[in-house]
C-alpha cells in the first residue's frame, strides 16, 4: 500500500473528527443536544424526598442514625450534595414513612385497656378540584393543662384534631410538628416563639407554612357517680379546648375558637367508665371543633414564595404535594410594606417539581422575581 495514501488520509480523519470534539466540549446553545442542567439530576434523584431551600441552600430532610443516642435530634436537614454522597446510610422522611408520635385511635392513658366509642360520624372529604391548591398548616403540640399529672394528652389531642381535619378536607396540608421543632432549635428558638411575626415569616418562607394552630386543653374533670355493684359504677367527663388560627404572612390571629362537651353526652357505665368518659368527652369536643376549624382553615389565601433563583430556574416552596401542576402560572408580588399593598413584578410558568413539594420554574413575563417575593396562581392557572 502507498504511505503518501495513508498520509493523505490522515489529515482528513483529523479535520472531520476534531470540530465535533470542540463542539461536543463547548455544546453552544444552539446545539440539537445539549446536556442537562445540574438540577435536573437532582430533581430525578429526589423525587420522592422531602426538600426544603434554607438561605437558598438545598437540604433533604431525613432520620437522625444516632436519634437513640442521648441529646440526639430525631430529624436532621442534610444538604442535597451531601446527601446524595451518603444516601446508602441516610434514610430520607417521605410522607408516607414518617410515623406519628402516637396512635391517633389508641388511649393515652397506658394503663388501661381502653376502647374509645365512635361518635358522631363525619361527612365524606369533599373531591379537590383540579385547580384547588392546599394550605399548609402547622398544629404544634397543644398546652396540656390537664387535671391529672399522670397524664399528658396535648399531643394526643393534637394528632386527634389533624386526623378529625384530614376526614372533613382535602384543602389542608399538616406540616410535620417534630421538623419544625429542629428547625427551630437549630435556630436557636423555642416553641414559644412560634407566635411571634419573625419566626412565623421564617417558617412561611422555609416550609410554606400559611397558619400556626395553638391550643390549649383544660381537664378532662371527671364526676363519678357509684353504686352498690361495679356494673352500676357511671362516670361522666367535661373537657375544654381552645384555639387560635394565626396567620403566618402578617403575624395576626384570624380566628379564636372554644369549645366543650355536653356532660351528658359522655357518659359511660361499668368497667372503666373513668377513662371511657374522659376519651368520649374529647372526642366529642373535637368533632365539634373540626368543623370550625376546617372552614377558617380553606379560607385562607393561597400563596407560596420564591426560595432561590439560579441563574433562570425560580425555585418554589411549594409543588406537587401541594397541588401545583406543571405548565401553571404563577403572578409574581413584591412582598407589602407596612401598611402597603403587594406589587406585581411579572408570571412565572411552572417548568419542574423538585422534591416532594418544591418545584421550579421560568419568568415569562415582568422582570426576574427576588427570593421571598411572594407568588400567587393565575385565573384559571394555566394563564
Amino acid at each position: 500500500m502507498d504511505p503518501k495514501g495513508k498520509m493523505a488520509r490522515f489529515p482528513l480523519f483529523v479535520l472531520f473528527f476534531v470540530p465535533l470534539f470542540l463542539i461536543a466540549c463547548t455544546t453552544p446553545s444552539w446545539f440539537p443536544f445539549q446536556k442537562g442542567p445540574p438540577h435536573k439530576a437532582k430533581a430525578k434523584e429526589l423525587v420522592d424526598k422531602e426538600v426544603v431551600i434554607i438561605d437558598k441552600r438545598e437540604y433533604v430532610k431525613v432520620s437522625n442514625p444516632r436519634a437513640s443516642e442521648a441529646g440526639q435530634p430525631k430529624i436532621l436537614y442534610v444538604p442535597v450534595d451531601e446527601y446524595l454522597a451518603q444516601r446508602q446510610s441516610l434514610t430520607p422522611l417521605t410522607a408516607s414513612q414518617r410515623q406519628p408520635q402516637k396512635d391517633a385511635d389508641s388511649s393515652p392513658v397506658s394503663a388501661s385497656p381502653v376502647l374509645v366509642e365512635k361518635v358522631t360520624p363525619v361527612a365524606a372529604a369533599p373531591v379537590l378540584s383540579a385547580t384547588g391548591l392546599k394550605k399548609k398548616v402547622l398544629i404544634p403540640y397543644f398546652d396540656d393543662q390537664t387535671s391529672s399529672g399522670e397524664e399528658v394528652l396535648g399531643d394526643w389531642v393534637t394528632d386527634r384534631l389533624i386526623k378529625e381535619v384530614q376526614r372533613r378536607t382535602q384543602r389542608v396540608l399538616f406540616v410535620d410538628y417534630e421538623g419544625v421543632r429542629e428547625f427551630l432549635e437549630k435556630k436557636g428558638l423555642s416553641p414559644a416563639d412560634l407566635e411571634t411575626p419573625n419566626v412565623l415569616r421564617e417558617l412561611n418562607e422555609v416550609f410554606g407554612i400559611h397558619a400556626v394552630v395553638v391550643g390549649r386543653l383544660a381537664g378532662p374533670y371527671v364526676f363519678i357517680s357509684k353504686g352498690t355493684k361495679e356494673p352500676d359504677v357511671s362516670a361522666t367527663a367535661v373537657v375544654q379546648v381552645e384555639m387560635k388560627v394565626v396567620e403566618a404572612l402578617t403575624g395576626n390571629a384570624v380566628r379564636s375558637l372554644t369549645a366543650s362537651n355536653p356532660v351528658l353526652a359522655s357518659k359511660e357505665k361499668g368497667s372503666f367508665s373513668e377513662e371511657k368518659a374522659k376519651l368520649k368527652a374529647i372526642d366529642l369536643t373535637l368533632t365539634n371543633l373540626s368543623g370550625s376549624l376546617s372552614r377558617v382553615l380553606e379560607s385562607l389565601d393561597w400563596f407560596c414564595r420564591v426560595a432561590k433563583v439560579e441563574d433562570r430556574d425560580v425555585y418554589i416552596n411549594a409543588g406537587r404535594t401541594t397541588g401545583l401542576k406543571i405548565g401553571d402560572v404563577v403572578e409574581v408580588f413584591r412582598p407589602a410594606e407596612s401598611g402597603g399593598k403587594e406589587e406585581s413584578k411579572g408570571r412565572v410558568r411552572i417548568s419542574s417539581y423538585f422534591g416532594l413539594d418544591a418545584s421550579t420554574g421560568r419568568t415569562i413575563s415582568g422582570s426576574e422575581p427576588d427570593v421571598n417575593d411572594i407568588l400567587r396562581l393565575t385565573k384559571g392557572g394555566g394563564g
